[in-house]
């Protein structure tokens, strides 16, 4: 099965790669281990339509690792604003200015492996994309091709040591790479998690969900938990067309950027509801964000003609706060307010 199943996908691929502009196309030499390791970073929980665009500005104004290590780490969290798991934006600045501290990326999974925030998959992707090292590389949508090619029905989170044994068997020593690629290709446009498009499979003789039955219902998922709902208060504080933003500390939820005011709302609890300045506060409605953990709801309050805040901050004109870096959650809140 495996040398069938990965021969076919192989051909498949090569017919049908998706171009994407950190690819290199089919059969040919890896593409830089750069691009594949900044894409692979930006995908991690985001859609390929959400990392184009980011994509592209980032290797527009960083076109080489160590243009990234050189960048200053808060044009980089304002350049990543929007695209969400910020700490992935720290540990890319972590990570740049360690490969260029090396003088280039190591070419093994387990070299890579030492370099910060690469997990267990950023590691296998960029040695097979970027090396053509044979490893084992197992995204969701590779995780849900091999459970219904294998019929793999324990639930998840368990069953995904029997997937990674199952998909260490198919993996092929040559065009690695292409391979992982195809895998997810595969899972993103024909092995998809609602009506899998079977009759167009280039696996589907070999699959044995679509031989039993329900390959639909593969992987089965446990029950998913209800997220807590924290409550918190953001401040809009408005002079002379220009608003009043605060640089969140450097560790924890969204650190290290710029933002609205708040009352100290964590993935842990609420927050206080205390202003940071006295007086009549108008209420500017109710942003709904949802993060990881937990879901939050941020009551949105503004003073115009506001006096200084206490502690430091910086006044922003308000015709390019697009240009500030907000991150989402205080994105929504500043549409809100100016809308």
């Amino acid at each position: 099965m495996a040398a069938t199943v990965s021969d076919q996908l192989l051909d498949w691929y090569d017919a049908h790669a998706r171009v994407l502009p950190w690819r290199a196309r089919p059969g040919a030499p890896p593409p830089d281990p750069y691009r594949v390791w900044l894409s692979e970073v930006m995908l991690q929980q985001t859609t390929v339509a959400a990392v184009k665009p980011y994509f592209e500005a980032f290797t527009s104004r960083w076109p080489t690792v160590e243009a990234l290590a050189a960048a200053p780490e808060e044009d980089v969290m304002a350049a990543w604003a929007g695209l969400g798991y910020y700490s992935r934006a720290r540990n890319l600045v972590k990570c740049a200015r360690e490969v260029a501290r090396r003088g280039g990326f190591p070419e093994t999974e387990a070299a890579l492996r030492e370099l910060p925030g690469l997990g267990a998959y950023t590691a296998a992707a960029v040695a097979a994309i970027a090396f053509d090292r044979r490893a084992v590389v197992v995204d969701a949508n590779v995780e849900r091709v091999v459970a219904r090619l294998f019929a793999i029905d324990e639930p998840l989170p368990g069953a995904r040591k029997a997937i990674r044994a199952a998909a260490e068997s198919i993996t092929p020593n040559r065009r690695a790479g292409d391979f992982a690629q195809a895998m997810m290709d595969l899972g993103s446009s024909i092995c998809t998690a609602r009506d899998p498009k079977c009759l167009l499979c280039p696996l589907s003789q070999s699959c044995e969900g679509r031989a039993a039955g329900d390959p639909a219902g593969l992987p089965v998922k446990a029950p998913k938990k209800a997220k807590p709902v924290r409550q918190g208060s953001a401040f809009w504080i408005e002079r002379e067309g220009t608003v009043w933003l605060v640089r969140r500390e450097g560790k924890g939820m969204l650190g290290g950027m710029r933002a609205l005011p708040d009352d100290g709302w964590s993935a842990r609890g609420d927050g206080t509801g205390e202003a940071p300045l006295a007086g009549e506060w108008e209420a500017g409605g109710v942003v709904r964000h949802t993060f990881t953990h937990f879901a939050l709801e941020l009551s949105v309050h503004m003073q115009r003609d506001a006096a200084q805040p206490a502690g430091a901050g910086e006044w922003w004109p308000l015709d390019t706060l697009d240009e500030a870096g907000l991150p989402t959650l205080f994105a929504k809140a500043a549409r809100l307010v100016m809308a």
